[in-house]
């Protein structure tokens, strides 16, 4: 694997969610005064990132071609000019070697590594695959760099933050085949890397929390070794339009309903795909997964696919946690150098992981 040095921070995440029925297509953007009224029920340091943000200038990703919605201004770049103007002291790379390296039986898609840098091939450590958001259309391993970033140096583990394609050039369900081969890669060469593949669990966001869940399904369905714990972040879980966030959260930012339609179209081929249980996880077989944590924002669209999720990971006997951290939107989890409760957010997956690997 050949070592990378990132030359800034990337710190918070992008934009990542779900996939919803054709007609959100049709929705406008949202009002001003909605978003002002949204954003006002931030805390400070929540408030502080929309209010940069905004001042980025970027404009509406539900009005973009996919090529120039990749090159709008993010919540990284947000947090990433907060801590240039308060001259904050983050290194999220310190104590860590960090390394890009390639699908080597899956084509061109990277895998980016993160490990302790004292770790040898003795030390044996327990993996963490990380599965970054983007609705499945946009972002890449640079504007999720926060949160594998973190939980390497948190937990300790060896953490696979996993590249998949996107749509529209590669649509439903080139992104839930490759995360589940990556899965396998990851198994097949652990122990030749110096990690141990009894110990691993899955982490995502938005998107990326989907495919965690899905990950871990098609692991008991293919009789593979289980993940210890999933934690999955504002998870993509339903399709419906009629939940309650959806409606009460249309206009949040950074994420809103419109840009969900946006989404769904260039993710999807329609139709079928949208009842999919792979996208529609809500009518997914559950049963036989390993603990698994729900972490929701409050003002986020995507928040009662959270409560969605986890009472069908229940009603399935899984031993299940969750917590909402009010006060925050989607995409907060990896802005722990600003948002305090991005910290308080980590503080709990990380002690389900360690949980899952038996104490470390």
């Amino acid at each position: 694997m050949q070592s990378i040095c990132l030359k800034t921070v990337s710190l918070a995440l992008f934009l990542a969610t779900s996939a919803l029925t054709p007609v959100l297509a049709q929705t406008a953007p949202p009002a001003p005064a909605a978003i002002a009224t949204t954003s006002a029920r931030a805390d400070a340091d929540m408030a502080e990132v929309l209010s940069v943000l905004a001042g980025l200038r970027g404009k509406p990703i539900e009005s973009l071609e996919p090529s120039e919605a990749r090159r709008q201004p993010t919540p990284t770049d947000a947090v990433m000019q907060i801590i240039k103007d308060k001259k904050l002291d983050v290194k999220p790379h310190e104590r860590l070697n960090v390394s890009n390296s390639r699908f080597a039986d899956m084509g061109n898609l990277k895998l980016r590594w993160y490990v302790p840098e004292n770790a040898t091939k003795e030390s044996n450590l327990p993996i963490i695959m990380f599965f970054r958001g983007g609705g499945w259309v946009i972002a890449d391993l640079d504007v999720y760099d926060a949160t594998p970033s973190a939980l390497a140096k948190k937990t300790g583990a060896a953490v696979v933050s996993v590249d998949y394609p996107m749509g529209p050039e590669s649509k439903f369900p080139a992104a839930h085949d490759e995360a589940i081969e990556a899965y396998k890669y990851v198994l097949k060469n652990a122990k030749g890397w110096g990690y141990d593949a009894s110990k691993i669990a899955l982490v995502g966001e938005s998107a990326g929390g989907n495919l965690a869940i899905n990950t871990a399904i098609a692991a008991r369905d293919q009789n593979l070794t289980k993940p210890v714990a999933i934690v999955s972040i504002y998870p993509v879980a339903t399709t419906s339009m009629d939940t309650p966030s959806k409606k009460e959260q249309a206009a949040a930012k950074p994420l809103n309903t419109p840009m969900m339609a946006w989404f769904v179209k260039h993710a999807t081929n329609g139709g079928s795909d949208t009842q999919d249980p792979r996208l529609n996880l809500v009518a997914a077989n559950l049963k036989g997964l390993p603990p698994t944590t729900v972490i929701n924002a409050e003002i986020d669209p995507l928040k009662s696919d959270g409560d969605m999720i986890v009472a069908k990971l229940k009603a399935a006997g899984v031993e299940t946690t969750h917590q909402l951290y009010t006060g925050v939107t989607h995409e907060f989890f990896g802005m722990d150098a600003v948002v305090a409760k991005a910290k308080e957010a980590q503080a709990l997956a990380v002690a389900q992981i360690k949980k899952g690997f038996g104490g470390m």
